[in-house]
């Protein structure tokens, strides 16, 4: 087994993704620390998605290393396997059962023994009471709770999805552009919920709103065709001249 001297939670070092002989990651390397929330932008086709798809598994890399606690090889598991280890992703659009009340989604979601026959015995115990309660709370949607996810805004459907991931334990979140279709006032709120996650779990957060994006303010990388071209501060990498011929504008 490779054994690497880092101390990051997510390690990629010289990684390489081809489609179609399109170079969708070129040589990319990210260090993400334990306990850091940090905000990946950069235009369309910079590669923010694949290096998300690299990090849970849905692709396979073809060089390079993906490392989770210094000592799982990402590269060689296939999602489940990365989900089991405790790497959540919350997709752009919101998935949610719609048909099912806010707090039933999160007792579907709840970590624990999904085992057919198990499934079949579940009943919800007081420390998975204890745990929904909790999650609505951070979600600020327990006034919701046995609302259906149907009625809910697009806003809290984000939320709500939020909250269905932290129902696994995961220890580290990807999350993808939370706040895109959001009012200004949901926006502010998803700034404090994550800042709330952020205190016992470690966040990638992939974004477009560079308003969100300064309120988090947080470590920025920016990708441009699949390689890093700045880190920072926000006021770092926007006041950067490659960051702002590629990406910002003048």
């Amino acid at each position: 087994m490779k054994t690497l001297t880092t101390n990051s939670l997510l390690y990629l070092d010289g990684v390489n993704v081809s489609f179609d002989g399109f170079r969708a990651l070129n040589n990319l390397s990210l260090a993400v620390e334990p306990g850091e929330m940090r905000a990946i932008i950069g235009p369309n086709g910079a590669g923010k998605t694949t290096m998300m798809d690299v990090v849970t598994g849905k692709t396979r890399p073809d060089g390079g290393d993906v490392y989770f606690e210094g000592i799982h090889d990402l590269s060689k598991l296939d999602e489940t396997q990365i989900a089991t280890l405790g790497i959540g992703r919350k997709f752009q659009k919101p998935t949610v059962f719609e048909m099912h009340t806010v707090e039933d989604n999160l007792a579907l979601a709840l970590k624990n023994d999904r085992r057919f026959q198990a499934t079949l015995k579940w009943h919800e115990s007081s420390a998975e009471k204890d745990r929904i309660d909790g999650i609505l709370e951070t979600i600020r949607l327990n006034s919701q709770r046995n609302s259906l996810a149907s009625s809910l805004s697009h806003g809290q459907k984000q939320w709500l999805e939020i909250g269905m991931l932290l129902a696994q334990e995961p220890k580290l979140l990807l999350v993808d552009e939370p706040v895109a279709g959001m009012t200004d006032a949901e926006t502010r709120q998803t700034v404090e919920l994550l800042k709330e996650i952020n205190r016992d779990r470690t966040i990638v957060v992939v974004e477009h709103d560079m308003t969100f994006v300064r309120d988090l303010d947080v470590r920025v990388t920016v990708l441009h065709e699949g390689s890093v071209i700045a880190e920072g501060s926000i006021d770092q990498v926007s006041t950067n001249e490659r960051v702002i011929e590629v990406y910002l504008g003048r």
